[in-house]
């Protein structure tokens, strides 16, 4: 996070910029956000569960963030929402503006003669930047940054140090792409022939849309055909696998480490969990929720809420439960022969 504007923000501001409803005095100034039990002179905390509603009584923040429900609770000064924590996301962005580098480009920069770099976009120490490839207006390239042959990084995108990306790859405006991220690197595309691997030439790209975030570490693999294409305002968080040719819809976060294998098209509004597999050649519908650490091995026909991870248990119990669990078709298989038996006796 930035460091806080020394001058501070008047609550009553706040409130004007974020639509919320502002109860207390308007004129008390903060500079930052902090949590409740930390926040201190000048700290603006929030509140979005009420479960933590009794640290009201002990916090110091100078301000707070909560809805009308709770806002009753306390007499500090404070901004009511029916959203706090989208409220306190505005207000963290207004105290803590992301920095943004000066234009320009670092003497140890490599930058292809053919490459078209805006006037006002920033390229850091040891990027480099190759034939064809076109950096947008306000674009920032970080340190290290590798940008290939006919790449397109759009106006105002924000590329991490070492971020990677391939030929012919495309960033979308305003999107930021994380440290490490490796952009279009090739598919998995293998052919079996006599006991060896032939590989299969990658031929299409990566096509990123507008006000996307890209996290640490996260591959995106190029089409082997047609384009793998991930649409306007979707979240990746960190160490997320996309595996060639898939499609993920518009508005759609997926967490930490997250597998998604080739050919998958995930919709648009989705939520998918940490740590979830999703096989290849796959629909996910517009509006799915997905688990986190659950396996989706087949076609999900409806939108929805799906998990298939297994709490976690004391040890030995787990042993008892898989011990069971390994024994369902021996038990199917009896119950349906009993089933058979009394049929035969008409008794069923």
């Amino acid at each position: 996070m930035s460091d806080p504007d020394p001058a501070g923000v008047r609550l009553a501001v706040l409130a004007e910029r974020t639509g919320a409803r502002l109860e207390g005095d308007g004129e008390v100034v903060v500079h930052r956000v902090a949590t409740l039990e930390n926040a201190g002179e000048g700290g603006i905390a929030f509140l979005a569960n009420p479960k933590y509603r009794a640290r009201l009584a002990g916090t110091r923040a100078s301000a707070l963030i909560l809805c009308a429900a709770d806002a009753a609770h306390t007499g500090k000064p404070k901004l009511v929402s029916e959203q706090p924590y989208v409220t306190f996301a505005k207000v963290a962005a207004m105290l803590h503006p992301a920095p943004r580098p000066r234009g320009g480009v670092h003497p140890s920069a490599v930058l292809d003669a053919s490459a078209s770099i805006a006037p006002d976009a920033s390229i850091g120490p040891f990027a480099s930047v190759g034939a064809g490839a076109t950096v947008g207006e306000g674009a920032a390239i970080g340190a290290g940054c590798a940008i290939g042959e006919g790449a397109a990084i759009g106006a105002g995108a924000t590329l991490h140090p070492n971020v990677v990306v391939y030929a012919g790859c495309v960033i979308g405006p305003r999107t930021t792409v994380h440290a490490g991220a490796v952009i279009g690197a090739d598919g998995f595309g293998m052919a079996e022939e006599g006991g060896r691997w032939l590989r299969i030439p990658q031929v299409g790209r990566v096509v990123i849309g507008a006000d996307c975030e890209i996290g640490a570490n996260t591959t995106i693999d190029r089409g082997a055909i047609d384009d793998t294409v991930i649409g306007d305002d979707v979240k990746l968080d960190n160490q997320i696998q996309v595996g060639h040719n898939c499609t993920i819809g518009r508005h759609t976060a997926i967490a930490g480490c997250v597998g998604i294998a080739g050919s998958t098209r995930i919709g648009a509004n989705c939520r998918i969990g940490g740590a979830a597999m999703i096989s290849g050649h796959l629909t996910i519908p517009d509006g799915t929720v997905i688990g986190g650490a659950t396996v989706v091995l087949h076609e999900l026909e409806r939108p929805g809420a799906y998990s298939g991870s297994f709490p976690a248990l004391p040890y030995r119990e787990w042993l008892k439960v898989a011990a069971r669990l390994r024994r369902l078709d021996e038990l199917a298989e009896r119950v349906r022969a009993l089933e058979r038996a009394l049929a035969a006796r008409g008794e069923r």
